[in-house]
């Protein structure tokens, strides 16, 4: 059986968590390593373990043709990191990202990092959202994050570590989080449900 998601291996870190994950709320899965497979994938998932410059290394020989391809509606689930090289520029490795979203990618300014624990998020109750309670609480690791809007047509969800970041952006196509929804839960489970039923649809 054909695959929905196809899950990005970065090389640095173990995905069993987030494909455990999709699996249980009932999406199929593979794993890849070749960044030209990724090309013609259904829909993708950038997985949330890596430091901005290295994941964009194993982009870089597709890094233009993988972004048009999400500019022109691809489907894609990114977590953390995975959402901050959406972006065009990491303070992490001071490089370019792959420029789907306008804005930089700064060290958060709390004196205490990682940001490590349970934050609450206030979204706007659309998309993957829809349902869900006013600001609840997901699991954070990280110590950069977007802090500056994705540009017209995108929601934004918030939270704050030292000062408001992006936690997540959402498009037609596009869930991103800053948090972690494989390590956050039910509520965790709840989002990641709500977007391979969203992908289906495609």
């Amino acid at each position: 059986m054909e695959p929905l998601l196809t899950v990005v291996d970065y090389g640095v870190g173990n995905l069993h968590s987030l494909c455990k994950a999709l699996d249980r709320v009932g999406a199929r899965t593979e794993v890849v390593a070749d960044p030209a497979r990724l090309l013609a994938a259904r829909a993708l998932v950038f997985p949330g373990v890596g430091a901005f410059g290295k994941v964009m290394e194993v982009f870089a020989p597709v890094a233009a043709e993988l972004a048009a391809r999400l500019r022109g509606g691809t489907p894609l689930l990114a977590v953390c990191i995975g959402m901050q090289i959406l972006f065009e520029y990491g303070v992490e490795g001071e490089c370019a990202g792959l420029g789907v979203f306008p804005g930089r990618v700064e060290r958060l300014s709390h004196p205490k990092l990682p940001h490590m624990g349970w934050s609450p998020v206030d979204h706007d109750g659309t998309g993957c959202f829809r349902g869900f309670a006013p600001s609840p609480y997901f699991y954070f690791v990280h110590s950069f994050a977007p802090v500056e809007p994705p540009g017209a047509g995108a929601a934004v969800a918030r939270s704050e570590h030292g000062g408001p970041f992006l936690a997540a952006v959402q498009t037609e196509t596009i869930l991103a989080t800053q948090f972690h929804p494989e390590k956050s839960s039910g509520q965790g489970l709840a989002l990641l449900r709500n977007f391979v039923e969203h992908v289906r649809r495609f």
